[in-house]
């Protein structure tokens, strides 16, 4: 019956972990169409400090969207361990470049598609190899993880680093580099899902019968959870007010799902007994998805498509007739013909001679 009951949840938080993506890809589209709505009504924007964007319907509705995702997330890390449910966000990149290619006119040529469809394979990868998460059942038992070293120590150090980037580097360098807020979102998300992990167990406590609303770990994991929120949502606002919607989308994925993997691991102890063909299959999983990623972003400026890509080897097959020991038919490679180099010009992508 146990094992029943682990695939029954396996699957439910599945489900709700690709439901979620859907929702929150689609809802960078509505944000960034809101976003711009207003930039040509020459509104404050939000990069700048402006919060304009509130009296816009479309930004609501992206909130709305991202609302139902966070919410079909927030029940999946109730019923499935973080390592299977975060690495399936990589589906909200692929959906937030599909109908950014089409609404918003963003190129998603060749190495684009490729890069979705590795994202997709490593996400299958990492949900084979999926690690066991250390089973919690009560918020006692979640309190007593939360006040062990290795979490102070790393709940403390990303706090720092949070507030770092928000005091010193973001007012200096948010409006140029990408890096700035997406940091400052991924490393508190880090902390947002462990916050929805203990309220997830809360909820499940609460349905069975046993008091939660006077115990103070839930309330104090729901102001964290509103406070990591809010902090996510302003600065992700920034970054896909100033930066392409196709940059913002897969960066913030890498860095997100890697403090959240680094979180769960010292939290919840969910490396501790892998076998080693998980281990590795975890890993490969992942750095195929940042191999994804990779492709879907550094490349979508070149215009490379099958169809360009057939024209190219055509021509790169075509022989190029040689005259005077000079090659022609785009060829700028001189062959040793005694001129000297002012005697030639160049006509038309030729080298004649002069």
């Amino acid at each position: 019956m146990g094992q029943d009951r682990g695939k029954y949840d396996f699957y439910i938080g599945l489900g709700l972990a690709i439901s979620s993506s859907l929702f929150i890809g689609g809802s960078f589209l509505l944000k960034k169409k809101g976003l711009l709505r207003l930039a040509r009504k020459g509104q404050c924007r939000a990069g700048q400090g402006g919060h304009a964007y509130l009296k816009e319907c479309l930004w609501w509705a992206g909130l709305l969207s991202m609302a139902a995702g966070e919410g079909a997330n927030f029940a999946a890390y109730a019923f499935a361990p973080a390592t299977l449910v975060t690495p399936l966000g990589a589906l909200s990149v692929l959906v937030s470049a599909v109908l950014s290619s089409y609404f918003l006119t963003e190129r998603l040529n060749l190495h684009g598609k490729l890069g979705c469809l590795l994202s997709i394979l490593g996400s299958t990868t990492m949900v084979i190899h999926a690690p066991q998460e250390e089973e919690i059942n009560s918020l006692d038992h979640m309190a007593r993880k939360l006040v062990q070293p290795g979490f102070l120590v790393f709940a403390t150090f990303v706090i720092i680093v949070a507030l770092i980037f928000i005091l010193v580097v973001g007012p200096r360098h948010g409006q140029t580099n990408i890096m700035v807020y997406i940091t400052i979102c991924s490393v508190i998300g880090a902390l947002s899902v462990s916050c929805v992990k203990g309220l997830g167990i809360a909820i499940k406590e609460a349905i069975a019968g046993r008091p939660v609303v006077g115990n103070p770990l839930a309330w104090v994991l729901l102001l964290g959870l509103v406070a990591c929120v809010s902090t996510q949502i302003n600065y992700l606002n920034k970054a896909l007010d100033i930066f392409n919607t196709s940059l913002v989308t897969p960066i913030y994925y890498v860095f997100f799902t890697t403090s959240v993997l680094s979180c769960s691991a010292i939290l919840f102890k969910e490396w501790e007994h892998m076998a080693t063909a998980d281990v590795i299959g975890t890993l490969s999983g992942f750095l195929t998805i940042i191999v994804g990623i990779f492709l879907l972003h550094a490349f979508k400026d070149l215009s490379v498509s099958l169809s360009t890509l057939a024209v190219s080897i055509r021509k790169d097959e075509r022989p190029g007739p040689a005259a005077n020991g000079v090659a022609t038919h785009g060829s700028y490679e001189l062959l040793e013909v005694g001129l000297p180099f002012d005697s030639l010009s160049r006509r038309n992508g030729d080298i004649t001679a002069s």
